[in-house]
Formats: C-alpha cells, structure tokens, sequence
C-alpha cells in the first residue's frame, strides 16, 4: 500500500526527519489560509497522487504571489494527473501540499527498501538527487551508494557515517544525515515499510538537511497489524478491481490479455500464466483466491474477471486440500450460475476428490471444460480465445 507525500511527511516527523512546514488542503481557499499560517511570500503547491515525477507533468510548481497559488490550485483540484510513472493513466488530484519554498544548495537522493536477494534492508544514496534514480542506476551505476544492514544488529551509526562520507559531507551534516538515516530505519521496520525513498533529501540554503519529498510503502501483508495506516489508504488512487479484490482477501493484478486466470496460490498462479504465455495465449490478470477457496471467494473473482472487456475465457486452476475439490466445483457452479458467466470456462482441479470434483463440472448444463491437466488446460483456453 503507498501513501500520499503528505501522509509519509507526518511519519516522517514522528521519527525525527526533517522536512518543511507544510499543509495539505482540498480547495483554493484553504490553501490561501494554509499559505498565510505557514507564512513567507513563496510556496510550494504539489498534486498528491501515487506517483513520482509530478514536476514533469505540472504537479508540483512554485508560487511566488496568492494569486498564483489560487490559480494552481485551481488547475490542479479536481483534475486528473498522468506522469511518466502512472503508464498512461490519470490519477485524481484530490488533494494539494502547500509547502514552504526552500532555497536549494544540494540535492542528494535517499531511500531504503527490501532486498530479497540479500535478505536485508538495503540503503541506496546518490549525490544526483532529484532525477529519475533509474537512470542513474542504467548509466552510472558507479554513482549510487548501497548499504546492506543485517537485521540482527539493525542499522548502525557507522555505516551512516560511511553514506556521509561518500556523500562528500563533512561537519555537522555528517550528524544530520546519521540521525535522518536512523530515524528512517526505525521507521522502515516499525511500520512495516517495503520502500521509503527521499527524493530529493536536499541542503537548504540555511544549511540544513531536509527531505522535501516522501515516497513510502507499506507490506500489504502487515496492514492487519496496522489498522492507523490502513486508514490512510485512498482507494480512488488504486486500480478499482484491486483495490476490491483486496477487501475480499483475493489477490489481483490487472494485466492486458484475454484469458482470465482464477487459482489458489501465489506460485500456482504464476506458473498458471507461464504455461498460458507458453502455449501462445495472453493472461488478462493475476488472481490468487488464497487459502480457504469459498463460493463466495470464487463469485467474486469471477465477477472481477469479467470486469475486463477483452477477457474471452477463464481459465480456473485449483488444488484441492483443506477444502476439498468436489466443493470448489460446487461453489464454481454456484458462482457461475450467480455471476451469468456468458464465455467460456475451463477447469482443472487437482488434490483431495478432484475426480468427483471434475464430475460433478462435466456434468453440469454450465459452458464448463475440464482438463486431465494444466498443459490442457491452458491449451483449450487459448484454443477459446483463437476462435
């Protein structure tokens, strides 16, 4: 789950990083009331959406007069938003941060963020600050700091020093920096962070460090544990289907196929899509109904399926094990006949009964097809979609 800047910014504060005086407002005229509280003659005015690069879209500008700031508002409340990170998509401007305009000495680049590969949270840092850090990355990998911390000792005073240095700090901002650093780990593990990344971190002209952008998300996993933050998350920045599947404990992915995919488990779901792909088709989604597969489970993913209007067949893939697979093909039958599934639907079912399971579908008056397999199963489902 990500959160908004100014949602991030207030974690941020709770745990001692530095950033600047801000308020985030839904119209026009609490913005001229934000601006004259945070006071000065200049300010910031960023669209918040879930995305990066805003700048290069017009969702962050710099206003020097209220009437400026009235006009940007104007121009960005209640309009849509796309940038190089959304891939096309618009996303609602609800919402503006009016911030306090910072004088710039320095742009660094800042972030932490899950490394499966090590096993560790993984700090990166650069001196090129406020660009696209992928780029760096593709060109001048050399310019980009990592720091992997072990989670038995957690991070250490030291290795924020070592990012200090290779920062080319000195003096006092080699303290500022280990404090920000710190503050961001305790933050990342607290609560349950997969990545947090300040973009730019920057020296002001005062010569004080401060992150002026906060980009953070949360494990979906954890949210149960984390009911403030769940709080926090607005649905109308998210895919609709995925934001609705997540309600009913399905996990989903829209892609852009046309054969809908229905399986219980993460890696069944996946090797689901690879045979697809294998066999010449085109998966529309990723859908895992997790563990405990019920009627009501499955009406749900077909009705999100079918949300796509390219999607020609489904292909639903199930192993039967607590939940036995002569009452999945009961609740597939009952979904179906729930939802009025019009296209085709093949099945293959293994694990516990999967041979009443796969009878009780053959059987059925339903446009159902079974397989003795996946291989032809995904064979038959693209064979629907190539007719």
């Amino acid at each position: 789950m990500n959160l908004h800047e100014y949602q991030a910014k207030s974690l941020f504060t709770g745990f001692g990083i530095p950033v600047p005086a801000s308020v985030p407002v839904g119209s026009a005229e609490e913005a001229l009331r934000a601006a004259e509280n945070l006071g000065g003659d200049s300010w910031m005015v960023k669209a918040q959406i879930y995305a990066g690069s805003r700048e290069l879209s017009g969702g962050v500008k710099r206003v020097n007069s209220t009437e400026d700031l009235t006009t940007v508002c104007n121009n960005l409340l209640g309009k849509a938003l796309s940038t190089p990170q959304t891939d096309g998509e618009q996303l609602p401007v609800n919402r503006v941060l009016i911030e306090q305009a910072i004088d710039i000495k320095q742009e660094m680049y800042l972030s932490a963020l899950v490394d499966r590969d090590s096993e560790t949270v993984t700090f990166m840092a650069s001196t090129q600050g406020g660009v696209n850090i992928e780029d760096i990355a593709e060109k001048s990998p050399e310019k980009i700091i990592h720091i992997q911390v072990n989670p038995c000792t957690g991070l250490q005073a030291y290795q924020c020093r070592q990012v200090a240095f290779a920062l080319g700090l000195r003096g006092s901002h080699v303290a500022e920096l280990t404090d920000i650093m710190l503050g961001l780990y305790d933050l990342f593990v607290y609560k349950d962070l997969t990545l947090v990344e300040i973009n730019p971190l920057v020296i002001s002209k005062e010569n004080t460090i401060l992150a002026l952008d906060a980009k953070l998300t949360i494990d979906d996993n954890a949210l149960y544990r984390r009911p403030d933050l769940r709080e926090m998350r607005d649905t109308t920045q998210e895919n609709f289907k995925e934001a609705r599947a997540l309600e009913s404990g399905i996990n989903y992915i829209a892609l852009n196929g046309n054969i809908g995919c229905m399986v219980n488990g993460a890696g069944l779901a996946m090797a689901t899509m690879d045979l697809i792909k294998l066999h010449g088709g085109e998966p529309a989604n990723f859908l895992d109904v997790s563990g405990g597969t019920t009627a009501e489970k499955v009406a749900e993913s077909f009705k999100l399926i079918l949300t796509e209007p390219d999607v020609k067949a489904i292909l639903v893939n199930i192993f039967g094990g607590m939940v036995h697979c002569d009452l999945i093909a009961e609740g597939i039958i009952q979904a179906m006949q729930e939802v009025s599934v019009a296209i085709p639907v093949i099945v293959f079912l293994a694990g516990t009964n999967a041979a009443q399971g796969l009878d009780i579908l053959a059987q059925s008056s339903l446009n159902i097809e079974t397989a003795s397999d996946l291989t032809e199963a995904a064979r038959k489902a693209v064979a629907c979609t190539a007719a």
